[in-house]
């Protein structure tokens, strides 16, 4: 109900705001807002060449007869005079996201068939877990754990080796892989579940964990900082995965006095302090090696790990070709029956992504999210806070929305301030400590067909302001 409610306002107050706008500034077109894409030129009026200034007719003439641009404070925002016969265009600015459309096209051909692929193979690989036996073993070592934290689950339920999957991937920065793993948790999760259109509290906490996006290594972030030529382009690392590990803790005390789960279990608190313990280490081991063999080691653990998981799994299901005979099939065509199962999943995603994408592209075109980040940066200055940090907030507010968006702000700051500035540190850590929460939403209760989400959506964006918070106090200790 609440992601409905919440999908319904975005849509609504965009669509008001983009008349009211119209009305009280005179926008001169709103074609973009259907048919545009992102960084196109906003087309704000439109002119008879002989009624122009004659300092513009001048530069229009200078140049190839045809067009004159001038520049205004923001470089991003120049005004560009087009000259066709004895009209002229003038544009200002560039659109933010694709428009409606194009967000209806993209949707599908960057985003629903690449999530086809992915899910096709690693579901295969996942099929081959399930026939071989392995995720039963999986379930089994995991299952004291688990059980703490999902008491509502029976012990060792095969979710729990798909929530396993699912985390570790999410930790090692394997994302194309965690989906598909993640996915296959909530269906499994859901046949416990006595409520089918309502979240259990089982898919509820095992979906706000998600939230803070716990990462070991920030692969993506390292790289763009690299791009951008950072000076030690993994110098983020470590608060990237302090705040998100702040993030997933928070979540999990949250949740966990909202469906009264008991923290006091030993091995609960044993495997908090592992964790912590097993990231001081690597994080000391890495520190240890120089600025090229960090970079190196970074860029390469996550994918040797999962040539690892895919090897492993080969091989385990060779050795177990058994199992794949007593239930008449062999390990190819476990393969494929899972990949098809993994098709038929995106099918089923498809609207619920569609529907979040649509309303998002009407709120970043409209303004009005603008607006919102422009209000809230002048309230924390109210405070106190400084510009370097109200300069990075755009990052942290549009990550729930679109992952894309707020990577884009976040190359946006290294660019303006600088890789190693405190803007671009602070944006990179915003991008790592969070989760796109409207979309994994959409896609996870969407696969499973939940109509009543409760108390989801509310606890992941506390979480999201949680590591917000987590991040600006990291960062201020660490740079």
């Amino acid at each position: 109900m609440a992601l409905s409610r919440f999908w319904l306002a975005i849509f609504i107050f965009s669509i008001l705001f983009i008349f009211m706008d119209m009305v009280f500034k005179s926008n001169y077109s709103l074609d973009n807002m259907i048919n545009g894409k992102k960084d196109d030129k906003i087309l704000i009026a439109e002119q008879y060449l002989n009624k122009l200034p004659n300092y513009i007719l001048d530069s229009i003439k200078k140049s190839d007869g045809k067009s004159a641009v001038f520049n205004n404070s923001e470089s991003t925002k120049d005004t560009l005079y087009e000259a066709n016969n004895s009209i002229v265009k003038i544009y200002y600015g560039v659109q933010k996201s694709d428009g409606l459309l194009p967000t209806c096209k993209s949707s599908i051909f960057d985003i629903i068939l690449p999530l086809m692929a992915y899910l096709a193979f690693f579901c295969g690989i996942l099929q081959l877990l399930i026939d071989s036996g392995a995720t039963e073993k999986l379930a089994k070592f995991s299952s004291p754990l688990f059980v703490k934290i999902f008491p509502s689950i029976p012990q060792n339920h095969e979710s729990i080796s798909y929530m396993t999957l699912n985390f570790a991937a999410n930790f090692l920065g394997l994302d194309s892989a965690a989906t598909p793993f993640g996915l296959k948790a909530m269906q499994s999760l859901q046949t416990l579940n006595t409520d089918k259109d309502k979240a259990s509290d089982a898919q509820i906490m095992f979906m706000c964990l998600h939230a803070a996006g716990l990462t070991l290594i920030p692969t993506s972030i390292i790289g763009y900082r690299a791009a951008e030529n950072a000076a030690n382009p993994a110098d983020v690392m470590l608060p990237c995965i302090i705040t998100s590990f702040i993030g997933t803790l928070a979540a999990l005390i949250i949740v966990g006095i909202k469906q009264k789960i008991n923290f006091k279990s030993g091995l609960l608190i044993i495997s908090i302090f592992s964790i912590i313990a097993g990231i001081i280490g690597l994080l000391l081991y890495i520190n240890k090696m120089g600025i090229i063999e960090k970079n190196h080691f970074t860029g390469n653990l996550s994918t040797i790990i999962l040539l690892i998981i895919i090897l492993t799994t080969l091989i385990y299901a060779f050795l177990k070709e058994k199992q794949f005979s007593l239930k008449d099939t062999n390990v190819f065509n476990s393969f494929v029956a899972g990949a098809n199962s993994g098709l038929q999943t995106a099918v089923t995603i498809f609207p619920y992504v569609l529907g979040m994408l649509a309303a998002i592209s009407i709120f970043r075109n409209s303004g009005l999210f603008e607006l919102i980040s422009n209000g809230i940066s002048h309230l924390f200055m109210y405070f106190g806070v400084g510009k370097h940090i109200t300069d990075s907030l755009p990052v942290a507010l549009l990550r729930p929305f679109s992952s894309g968006g707020s990577r884009g702000f976040m190359i946006d700051a290294m660019k303006s301030f600088g890789a190693d500035s405190f803007t671009g540190r602070l944006s990179c850590i915003f991008q790592c400590s969070a989760e796109t929460t409207f979309y994994v939403i959409a896609v996870y209760f969407g696969a499973i067909k939940i109509k009543n989400t409760r108390y989801t959506l509310g606890i992941m964006l506390l979480v999201d302001l949680i590591c917000v918070l987590a991040a600006i106090g990291v960062a201020s200790l660490f740079f």
